[in-house]
């Protein structure tokens, strides 16, 4: 007598397909809410960090506060949305995002000589703060370039060391691309902003000198004894 049982039979299976797709599709829903935030709030994000940042260059430093204070609260509700949607939180545009709000909280940090916040204070990974703080060394650039028209030089040195240490941190970084999101590309650039920077200082640097020289002379032969 034969002992094989009948097994689940057409209609169950169609059941438990049933419930399968409808968990999927709920589940898809969220991750797609999810994603539809993400991108709002990465959106808003990288638009008022470059506002912020403009504020900052601009010695706008009250309006570039108000910014990132607005910065931090949408960044931290972003990180709540995604908490539960780890595909979304480590996409490439929110991470982007964040890398944007590093580097104006540095840019700010560094033009008015603030204190420079940890990653954990602004609740970012080490890889967009790593990021964040390569494109910061090319807003110190433009600090550098803005001082030199305006003809002050007194702080541009200290801020080109500021940029040096910067690089040097970067590159101390020896691990894969994967792990550290194209951070050696970033140290690439900051190598390149950090070479053409010192040049433009150094030929300030000697024309200034040079002028106070002749300055110096200039007066030197005005003061000296009447020959008539």
């Amino acid at each position: 007598m034969s002992t094989d049982r009948e097994g689940p039979s057409i209609e169950s299976h169609r059941e438990a397909l049933r419930r399968i797709a409808d968990h999927a599709r709920a589940k898809f829903a969220e991750v797609h809410e999810a994603r539809e935030q993400a991108l709002r709030f990465s959106r808003e994000i990288i638009r008022n960090s470059a506002s912020a940042i403009r504020a900052a260059h601009r010695a706008e430093y009250d309006r570039a506060l108000d910014l990132l204070s607005g910065l931090t609260a949408q960044v931290d509700e972003m990180n709540a949305v995604l908490r539960d949607h780890p595909s979304v939180y480590y996409a490439g545009y929110v991470e982007d995002a964040r890398k944007e709000y590093v580097e104006a909280h540095a840019t700010l940090a560094f033009v008015r000589h603030g204190r420079l916040p940890t990653p954990e204070e602004l609740g970012v990974g080490p890889a967009p703060y790593m990021n964040g703080l390569a494109d910061a060394a090319g807003e110190l650039r433009r600090s550098i370039l803005d001082s030199l028209r305006r003809g002050d030089l007194s702080r541009c040195e200290a801020l080109l060391d500021l940029m040096d240490d910067i690089y040097s941190a970067l590159v101390s970084m020896d691990f894969p691309e994967a792990v550290t999101r194209n951070l050696r590309r970033g140290a690439d650039m900051v190598r390149g902003t950090l070479e053409r920077t010192r040049g433009d200082l150094t030929v300030a640097l000697r024309q200034s000198r040079l002028e106070k020289r002749l300055a110096e002379l200039s007066r030197s032969l005005s003061d000296g004894p009447d020959r008539a």
